[in-house]
């Protein structure tokens, strides 16, 4: 595997919206975010990764964009993004944008051109079709509910594709020139300075063509588009078209979220000549998941989550990098939910992260996962914003489920847990704004909250800048970025331990995945203890015992 600069980095995920609100407008801002980068160079963050700030009616929470080229008024300006590009500069920090190209908004002047002419230049930009004796083109379920095919507005027997929100439509990128104008605009934004990017929902640009139906699913009369997904073929040369014109120019770092590649092209995706740099490791977000719906979704065992981690890592050894997360924007917390809830706390808080930056890979924080952010508990639906949980919520209800259910399992899984403010203090509005937030605050802000942590050396995020340094320790970097995994006693329940060996070090890494105490016994003990998520390791000779959801990184 070629060495490159981003290897040795420790990558964060903002969601804008949601980060600092330094006006007052309830909405997190550039100017807010500028105001954290010190906070974030304290941490240990190399590589800031914002959630979507371009112009957008905001649909999609800015994943609906109306303008690839300026920065939503609610966010910014221009001005900003510049000056934050050159603050992160001078911190020796790198700031990637999100790039969403699968689709753009319904009110982008390519889509208002396409209603206008739909045969015309701007039409094909776009996946038009007629309605042929009233049957739609075919029968997949958008991801947000409901058929993929919306009426084109002021064309009765015309529908345009959306495989996300109606408002989302699909971009064409079997048109060259549509493809032409998206090198364009990338490149644009590099000449910028920025550093790479985050690629939204980029397996879905190419299309199972010509259209047909698929068995239904669910009493919709409908399907997954997964299905479509699994028979598209093609997609590697576009994405690799891409890579050429764009990123390999400027030699710029790009993280894929990537579901449904097939397994035989994973060095295509990110070996050293990939599309990408990394791409997301999303099996244990998907585990358990349920074509239902996420009312019928499995709750995650511990031995699940070792289960999953241990399979992506073996699938990519060799190969390349992941970029390892326990959540993000599109998803509830990760200590909720990878931890018993009865069991969640800082000591099993610290044992999670120790997993998510042990192994090997990019670890990719998410805002707020340094402080050991929890879920939110919604006391209503009329609480939710994210449309996702509203459509999943009428689906739960069809299923038979009382309100109060429905509203229980929507909770668990819904992507509002992870956009409510930034918790920064115990102040009004745990500090995020001076005006009344977008999104509620979470009610436990006043004990979990950055302030109360960052002069408490036993806390969740002081914890995480332990990992951080440890990761960059010029005597562990090597072995800890580079080292090869090696699972150890998969066989024992509520255990996860494994090996990070390179040619002259080998770490052991032992988590104690439950609240009951075990021992354990080593080959030929340890040398050293790096990093302990309590304050105490009890030891006799090469055996340990590890309190409940205990953590410890060894030298052996």
């Amino acid at each position: 595997m070629q060495k490159k600069w981003w290897h040795e980095k420790v990558a964060y995920q903002i969601y804008p919206k949601s980060y600092c609100d330094s006006n007052g407008d309830g909405i997190g801002d550039l100017q807010g975010i500028i105001s954290k980068l010190d906070y974030l160079k304290e941490l240990g963050v190399d590589i800031i990764w914002l959630s979507p700030i371009y112009c957008s009616p905001l649909a999609d929470q800015g994943y609906d964009i109306s303008d690839y080229y300026n920065i939503d008024p609610r966010f910014g300006t221009m001005e900003d993004m510049e000056q934050l590009i050159a603050e992160a500069k001078k911190r020796d920090m790198y700031i990637l944008m999100d790039l969403v190209v699968n689709h753009c908004s319904d009110e982008h002047e390519w889509f208002r051109k396409a209603c206008e002419d739909p045969d015309g230049k701007y039409g094909k930009y776009f996946y038009i079709e007629d309605a042929r004796d009233g049957k739609l083109p075919c029968n997949w379920r958008s991801y947000f509910g409901g058929s993929v095919w919306e009426k084109l507005p002021g064309h009765e027997d015309k529908y345009y594709l959306h495989l996300f929100h109606k408002k989302q439509p699909d971009l064409n990128w079997e048109n060259p020139e549509l493809r032409e104008e998206v090198y364009t605009m990338i490149n644009w934004w590099l000449d910028k300075g920025l550093a790479g990017f985050r690629i939204d929902a980029i397996i879905n640009i190419k299309k199972a063509l010509p259209w047909k139906d698929y068995p239904a699913d669910r009493e919709d009369g409908l399907c997954s588009v997964q299905y479509m997904l699994k028979d598209a073929v093609g997609v590697g040369d576009f994405l690799g078209e891409m890579r050429d014109r764009t990123f390999k120019l400027y030699d710029a770092f790009t993280a894929g979220e990537v579901f449904n590649e097939k397994e035989e092209e994973l060095p295509d995706f990110i070996g050293d000549n990939g599309y990408f740099s990394t791409m997301f490791d999303f099996r244990e977000a998907v585990c358990g998941t349920s074509d239902k719906g996420w009312y019928d979704c499995k709750i995650i065992t511990p031995d699940d989550y070792r289960s999953c981690v241990f399979e992506s890592q073996a699938r990519v050894e060799g190969v390349g990098f992941l970029s390892n997360i326990i959540e993000n924007h599109d998803e509830p917390r990760g200590v909720s939910r990878y931890i018993p809830e009865r069991d969640c706390c800082d000591t099993s808080k610290k044992m999670l992260a120790t997993l998510n930056f042990m192994v090997k890979g990019l670890p990719f924080l998410y805002q707020g996962q340094e402080i050991g952010m929890e879920n939110i508990k919604f006391e209503s639906i009329d609480e939710v914003d994210d449309i996702s949980t509203l459509d999943e919520y009428q689906v739960a209800l069809k299923a038979g489920l009382s309100p109060e259910e429905a509203l229980k399992a929507m909770g668990r899984f819904s992507r509002d847990n992870a956009r409510t403010p930034f918790q920064w203090s115990s102040e009004a509005n745990a500090g995020f704004t001076t005006g009344t937030p977008w999104l509620r605050v979470n009610p436990n802000y006043p004990e979990i909250n950055l302030a109360a942590q960052r002069n408490d050396p036993d806390s969740v995020y002081q914890y995480y800048r332990k990992l951080i340094a440890l990761r960059k320790d010029p005597e562990y970097k090597d072995v800890i970025v580079y080292g090869t995994l090696i699972p150890l006693w998969e066989d024992q329940t509520n255990l996860m331990a494994f090996y990070r060996k390179s040619e002259n070090q080998t770490l052991l890494v032992i988590a104690n995945y439950q609240r009951d105490p075990r021992t354990v016994t080593l080959e030929g003990g340890f040398r050293k203890l790096l990093l302990s998520n309590l304050p105490e390791l009890t030891s006799e000779g090469c055996t340990i015992t590890l309190a409940g959801y205990q953590a410890v990184v060894l030298e052996v």
